[in-house]
């Protein structure tokens, strides 16, 4: 099979960072430049913006199955081109380079993969790119002075206006196919791609191509309301300072140690709950604090996203990043973010959601205590089903919980799930060893089963359990240890399943060999990566994997990969508790996977996918509920003993149940 490289240039008055693609190719976008090149021959280019049109054999080979594109972060490539040429590109006959990249823990960025594999330099994509871009891709940000001598009123950049910068772009198009080709060349090896994850691709393409359907209506109006309310607090907030600017943390700190006679440590989220929660701050002080917490309250912020990345039609697409997360391979959010928004808890959202469309602030004001805050939990309401059809949610129940005790063999849990039981309070049970139910006897301790279950199955300790939130539960560090202790104590399979991954993982690496562990997992060190085999047949990597002695001369295990904190490259240790939670949500991301694949060949419409949950849109008295639920449940292939569940409803617009 032949293979096509590819590499686009476009202009658009749109910010591509802000609207996406989707929004980015509906219309003013034009496509300047195409770089190509067939298997190992040289690289070609194509100037649209100067009068050249694209070749017939590679307009051909666009639609020819006999020919395998690629093209780093191939979906960019496609979508454009699919406008350009006006008609649908098959994604199965492309392969996206920057997914396999990232499947093997290497960076997003084609910079950053050539820097990662050390590639020779002409190999590597130009670092003048960034430059380019801004100047010939984008508006101009002031007229400069020749385009005003030569009387053109446009606001753009042409390649008249700097040949020399031009052919600098031509080349830098052109580098950018050596580096893919460079890059896929290097990985090929390893990162071979499963049929399934190649038709797992195109799905993720046809959910972020569906989009969903956004009540402009409400979005609007929610964001004039929210104005409206915050410059009512706001003024509030002067009247009881004596004029002073509620954003000036600055003005704020001075004069809240100034009410309450001594120094304040700061007005972030925590302190300002302290001093909510201290009876002995000042009258002033507290009605302040409780204007500003109203003030804080994120609202508009997604609101204002799902504007900006609307499509002329009102749906909101690509939204989902396949592999976003390269350690496991989840999706993660674009855009909107649909991966943290804010849950609903009040019953009224029919009322409130007229409040809003009618654009009724007076009456927010008075029928809410807080209409700040339900204008947040009004968000998720924003995506609805097109009239006529229905939402149809479904969500795994406690799936994590589920993969990590099928995978340990902690029998005691999997009769808790086999049962239909509360794993909380089945867990507080058995750290306490006295009969827990959820609104019967010693109901007060499933919320320690709870936060245990959650900071604990992956090896957390106290950090973790303050990390949800228990030290809020009033628990002290020595509670805390006592509960990490029990839960231990009341897991034993669990706890020593760290280690066994850990020995496995060190074992592969030292010897560069495979290791067999249990349930189809297998850890294999070769060439620059250590795979974790996983039952699906996918595989986790790991970059330069090293066992190092710390200073203490214990051993740990090293690789190399993105920094959690900014967009650096380092390395990182790792050990057996890590490794399991990177195995549990590999496999729990798998099973999502598995129900996505099934529910599409039968013909169910994903629009939206959210952690362990799935969003259809669906024509009224067509499909089910029960029938969606019964894929979700129904046994896997490759885990027929994993013992999965679900629950699930019916809406008109998005919500939780």
């Amino acid at each position: 099979m032949q293979t096509l490289s590819l590499d686009i240039e476009t202009y658009s008055p749109q910010d591509l960072s802000k609207v996406g693609v989707y929004k980015y190719a509906e219309k003013d976008c034009e496509v300047m430049l195409v770089a190509f090149a067939f298997d190992d021959g040289p690289v070609r280019i194509v100037d649209l913006a100067q009068g050249e049109h694209l070749p017939f054999h590679l307009v051909a080979s666009l639609s020819n199955s006999q020919v395998l594109k690629t093209a780093f972060n191939a979906n960019f490539e496609i979508t454009v081109l699919e406008k350009y040429l006006g008609k649908p590109l098959d994604s199965m006959q492309w392969q996206c380079t920057m997914v396999q990249a990232i499947s093997l823990g290497l960076p997003s960025s084609l910079e950053q993969v050539g820097k990662a594999l050390n590639l020779e330099s002409d190999k590597r994509k130009l670092e003048t790119g960034k430059k380019l871009i801004e100047y010939f891709s984008k508006p101009r940000k002031t007229k400069t002075q020749q385009a005003t001598l030569w009387g053109d009123e446009s606001n753009r950049n042409m390649p008249k206006d700097n040949p020399e910068k031009w052919e600098q772009f031509k080349e830098y198009c052109k580098q950018d196919v050596e580096a893919e080709r460079a890059i896929r060349k290097r990985i090929a090896k390893y990162a071979g791609t499963t049929e399934r994850e190649r038709h797992l691709w195109r799905l993720d393409r046809t959910i972020n191509g569906n989009g969903v359907w956004i009540d402009m209506d409400l979005v609007e109006q929610a964001i004039r309301i929210d104005e409206i309310i915050k410059t009512a607090l706001y003024r509030k907030g002067e009247i009881l300072t004596g004029g002073l600017n509620l954003n000036s943390n600055q003005q704020m700190l001075k004069w809240i140690e100034a009410q309450e006679g001594h120094p304040v440590a700061g007005l972030d989220k925590d302190t300002r709950a302290a001093l909510l929660k201290n009876p002995n701050t000042t009258p002033q002080v507290r009605k302040f604090l409780e204007i500003k917490e109203k003030v804080c309250k994120i609202s508009t912020k997604k609101y204002g996203a799902m504007k900006e990345t609307a499509c002329s039609d009102h749906r909101a697409r690509g939204m989902f990043k396949f592999y976003g997360a390269n350690r496991t391979g989840r999706w993660s959010g674009w855009g909107i973010q649909l991966q943290n928004l804010p849950q609903n808890h009040i019953k009224e959202l029919d009322i409130a959601r007229r409040f809003v469309k009618q654009g009724n602030a007076k009456a927010m004001q008075i029928f809410f205590e807080n209409p700040i805050d339900v204008l947040s939990q009004l968000i998720r309401t924003a995506f609805v089903a097109v009239e006529g059809s229905r939402f149809i949610v479904a969500d795994f129940s406690a799936i994590e919980a589920r993969v990590l005790a099928w995978l340990a063999d902690e029998e005691w849990r999997m009769k808790v799930f086999a049962n239909g039981g509360d794993i909380y309070c089945a867990s507080a049970s058995a750290m306490f060893g006295v009969p827990v139910e959820k609104h019967g006897v010693n109901h007060e301790l499933r919320a320690k089963g709870k936060v245990a279950e959650l900071a604990c199955g992956y090896g957390g300790g106290v950090g973790a359990l303050k990390a949800m939130g228990a030290d809020k539960m009033g628990l002290s560090d020595a509670d805390m240890q006592a509960i990490i202790d029990k839960w231990r104590k009341a897991n034993p399979k669990i706890s020593n399943f760290w280690s066994i991954m850990e020995n496995c993982a060190k074992y592969a690496v030292r010897n560069r060999t495979i290791k067999h562990c249990r349930k189809g997992i297998s850890f294999e060190c070769v060439g620059e990566y250590l795979f974790v085999h996983l039952p699906s047949g996918r595989k986790i990597s790991y970059f330069h994997p090293k066992i190092v002695k710390d200073i203490n001369g214990k051993e740990r295990l090293t690789y190399e990969g993105s920094s959690q904190t900014n967009s650096g490259w380092s390395v990182h240790g790792t050990w057996g508790g890590k490794l399991v939670e990177n195995i549990v949500q590999a496999i729990a991301r798998d099973c999502l996977a598995t129900a996505m694949l099934n529910l599409d060949y039968f013909g169910y419409k994903i629009v939206m996918h959210v952690h362990d949950e799935v969003i259809i849109e669906m024509p009224k008295g067509v499909g089910t509920l029960e029938e969606v639920l019964k894929f979700m449940r129904h046994p896997l292939k490759w885990a027929p003993d994993l013992n999965l569940n679900a629950e699930g409803y019916e809406t008109e617009y998005y919500r939780k149940d």
